[in-house]
């Protein structure tokens, strides 16, 4: 069973700074795989490395036994790679319908009745289905981040990266948005999870992973 990724001695150095210090780390499907410890431990660059918006400096990632740092290019893998953010990254301009619409139909070429009815289903599964004609500026945070999560799960990834994706909403909002992680985590989706909620991780997690100062310490 060849695991989805694999992370190889994999080094970050931002000029004199090591960031990330020969990291290994192997996901499998439907593993959710938590990532905790402190703030600059290097997390959230691992996963900006796992989903290629940093470029490693040293080291492999291997998606499905091919290493993505040769000859692939983002944007084909990032089809199966997914990624939500803590500051959410919705299209401002656009509805939450269209937010989600507008990847499958430019990234994967559906019809705009695909997409539509594809966007609609997990607009559903977030409980954000009666909002599809509202624009960001009308939701909550918890709200955002659940359409941020839809819109993720529209692409139809393999494998779902989440950055810290609730430090940026008030206290009362982060179990909404952890309930639905939580039955993503169910459902059997392959999720890599920054995160600070201690008990998220010890309740979902299938394997946990802890920083500090770029290494894995356990």
């Amino acid at each position: 069973d060849c695991p989805v990724i694999e992370i190889r001695h994999l080094g970050k150095t931002f000029g004199d700074h090591v960031v990330l210090k020969d990291i290994d780390f192997t996901v499998k499907h439907g593993d959710v795989t938590c990532i905790i410890g402190a703030s600059g431990s290097g997390k959230s660059t691992l996963l900006r490395c796992l989903n290629l918006f940093e470029t490693p400096t040293s080291g492999e990632i291997l998606f499905e036994g091919v290493n993505v740092l040769d000859n692939v290019k983002p944007s084909e893998y990032r089809k199966r790679v997914g990624m939500v953010f803590q500051s959410f990254n919705l299209f401002k301009n656009m509805n939450v319908l269209k937010n989600c619409t507008v990847g499958p139909v430019k990234v994967l070429k559906l019809s705009k009745e695909e997409a539509i009815a594809r966007a609609l289903k997990y607009l559903g599964l977030v409980g954000m289905a009666e909002y599809a004609d509202a624009r960001p500026s009308q939701l909550s945070g918890g709200q955002k981040q659940r359409v941020a999560i839809a819109r993720a799960l529209a692409m139809q990834p393999d494998v779902l990266l989440f950055d810290e994706p609730t430090s940026a909403l008030d206290p009362e909002m982060v179990g909404e948005v952890l309930a639905v992680m939580s039955d993503l985590a169910r459902s059997g989706l392959t999720m890599v999870v920054v995160t600070h909620e201690m008990s998220f991780a010890r309740d979902i997690a299938s394997h946990v992973v802890f920083m500090d100062d770029g290494v894995i310490v356990e």
